[in-house]
């Protein structure tokens, strides 16, 4: 699923709206999500799931084809924990 067809179907389920006003909105929210990720602050969806931002440390790795040991640079993860009601929906 894109961006594209998730404005159409906020477009379609939410009436009320005209294309380009769902696409504002869907526009708004990634912006919003993506900015309080930045400041590296947890996003709850409440029966979704849970956006946390991780800070990983530098590491030591090995480049594959020559064995040469080369310094992973630290650096900020985006991991996403799924709700139960998530988990059930999706086994069920």
């Amino acid at each position: 699923m894109t961006k594209a067809d998730i404005i159409e179907s906020v477009y379609e389920k939410v009436g009320g709206f005209s294309k380009k006003e769902a696409a504002e909105i869907v526009e708004t929210v990634f912006h919003t999500i993506k900015e309080t990720l930045e400041q590296g602050e947890k996003i709850k969806v409440s029966g979704f799931g849970n956006f946390v931002v991780r800070d990983k440390n530098a590491r030591v790795g090995r480049n594959p084809q020559t064995g040469e040991e080369i310094t992973i640079s630290a650096r900020r993860v985006l991991t996403f924990k799924p709700s139960q009601v998530l988990k059930n929906a999706l086994n069920s």
